[in-house]
């Protein structure tokens, strides 16, 4: 049995949060697991992923918007603060909210593997578990280096962690389960690979 050592952070969510607030616009920060991250610009690729992913959830669910970046508070005590590529919520479900929003309501999010030695640790381990921890009910990553679509779901909130992970590879049909209900034909995803 592996035990991990709980990360402790010397920087408050606040200081994180006005750091971030003044950062240029070329530069998106994350405050995951008790460390500030630099996320990095995505490729054209990774945006063409997005854009895909984007119109495939507004067809089969007009109701819902994929809202790009969106700031989350998420993680053990709402001390980590995230942007996922895409959060899927209501329509209008952030309206009034600042930079960072707290995840009640949100359906899903979304990562795309970056090609950066950060990815494995950050999109595989780091967000999923902060992801499971404010309870929310989907995680789908796309993972580019696996060539594969990785859907987690029946978040754990006390464990920090997803109880069902389903992985489909490029080419095959995707149900994503429900609060969500969207199928997805990930076909097209081969041709945005290296």
């Amino acid at each position: 049995m592996t035990v991990m050592a709980e990360r402790t952070s010397h920087m408050l969510v606040e200081d994180f949060e006005q750091i971030a607030s003044a950062a240029p616009e070329t530069v998106t920060l994350e405050f995951i697991d008790g460390r500030i991250e630099e996320k990095r610009v995505p490729d054209g690729d990774h945006e063409t992923i997005f854009m895909w992913l984007l119109r495939q959830c507004m067809t089969a669910r007009p109701e819902l918007d994929l809202y790009p970046n969106k700031g989350l508070e998420v993680g053990a005590y709402r001390k980590g603060r995230a942007r996922p590529d895409g959060t899927l919520a209501p329509v209008a479900h952030f309206v009034g909210h600042g930079d960072w929003s707290d995840p009640k309501g949100v359906l899903l999010v979304a990562e795309i593997t970056s090609y950066d030695s950060d990815t494995d640790r950050r999109d595989r381990f780091e967000k999923p578990a902060a992801y499971a921890s404010a309870g929310i009910p989907v995680y789908l990553l796309v993972d580019r280096d696996a060539g594969a679509v990785i859907v987690h779901t029946t978040p754990d909130t006390e464990h920090g962690r997803y109880a069902d992970v389903h992985t489909a590879p490029f080419g095959e049909q995707l149900l994503l389960p429900d609060p969500v209900g969207i199928a997805l034909d990930t076909e097209i995803l081969k041709n945005y690979v290296r």
